[in-house]
């Protein structure tokens, strides 16, 4: 069996897998809300209290992987661990506790999306754009079947966009709305300079993964929109009922109450990004980097081309 720990700047979570009969078996899955990114993007440092609920989540993970005759783990540090100046603390202490923990690049961590994303997708001749919006940053890729024409990493995530626009407290719908104007135009901003790339990559579907693109889904299907899929015209209309909806604390169909302070910062990026690269309709992908870890650990290269053990980070051997 492997074991795959995705350390996000809002969510930890560990996958445990197998091969069984030439395809994948999941075992077990477990996610915790850590937000170890929680104003990192303004301080620079994971805080004290995030950094004692990162270590605390790592233990509850090698308590359930020890349920498990583990073979392999790969447990890989995002947008966070490349922020903070405090990371090589965090590392050593995650050692003491038994995990070691490898920091990705966003190009790195671009590249398990993208191979997570297409696990469940049939190997056609689509071209694909995968995006995948994080905590601390968003991944862009274009790619066809196993070949990936740009990748991108981009500074703009929901917990930093939540600790930008959102820190206070507001009870007035238009305040809320005025920010997510302001939240808005800063992630164009940081999109923009992508939109040519995207645009001469060229793709039929575009798909989009992390929990704040099922939050933002099952908020558009509540609402009549469809299933399974945002659309930008979605967006542009729930945008008053979504600022109402938190000023007023209220219930919002489809939203989980653990994700209401992360809503309007989602909102904000996903709106940029569907406006920047022209997206009408982004497809939800239930599979991202660690489903992308997972296949790069059980299929050992055989059949994932896109990946080479020279350009991603060791893997561990379980103790």
């Amino acid at each position: 069996m492997y074991a795959c720990i995705d350390l996000g700047s809002n969510s930890f979570h560990l996958l445990v897998g197998e091969w069984d009969d030439g395809r994948i078996r999941i075992v077990e899955r477990c996610s915790e809300k850590v937000q170890l990114g929680e104003a990192v993007a303004t301080s620079g440092l994971i805080s004290d209290k995030a950094f004692r609920r990162g270590l605390a989540c790592l233990e509850n993970f090698r308590a359930l992987m020890r349920k498990h005759p583990i073979r392999q783990y790969w447990a890989l540090g995002t947008n966070a661990f490349r922020l903070a100046r405090n990371t090589p603390d965090f590392l050593a202490a995650a050692r003491k506790l038994g995990i070691r923990i490898s920091v990705v690049s966003g190009v790195q961590e671009a590249v398990l999306i993208y191979a997570g994303v297409i696990t469940s997708l049939p190997l056609n001749g689509e071209r694909r754009l995968v995006i995948d919006i994080g905590g601390g940053s968003t991944e862009v890729i274009a790619g066809h079947r196993h070949e990936r024409i740009i990748t991108e990493s981009l500074p703009a995530g929901t917990v930093a966009w939540r600790d930008r626009f959102f820190a206070g407290p507001s009870e007035d719908a238009k305040a809320l709305e005025a920010l997510m104007d302001e939240g808005l135009e800063a992630a164009l901003t940081v999109f923009e300079p992508s939109r040519a790339a995207v645009a001469r990559a060229g793709w039929d579907q575009a798909y989009a993964s992390s929990g704040t693109v099922k939050m933002l889904k099952y908020i558009c299907e509540r609402q009549g929109y469809g299933e399974n899929r945002i659309t930008s015209s979605a967006l542009r209309e729930l945008k008053g009922t979504l600022a109402a909806g938190i000023a007023e604390s209220g219930p919002l169909p489809g939203l989980k109450e653990d994700r209401r302070e992360l809503l309007l910062p989602g909102w904000c990026v996903a709106a940029a990004l569907m406006q920047v690269f022209a997206i009408e309709t982004l497809h939800f992908s239930a599979t991202a980097l660690r489903e992308g870890m997972l296949d790069f650990l059980v299929r050992n290269e055989k059949t994932m081309p896109i990946m080479r053990a020279s350009t991603l980070p060791a893997v561990n051997r379980a103790s």
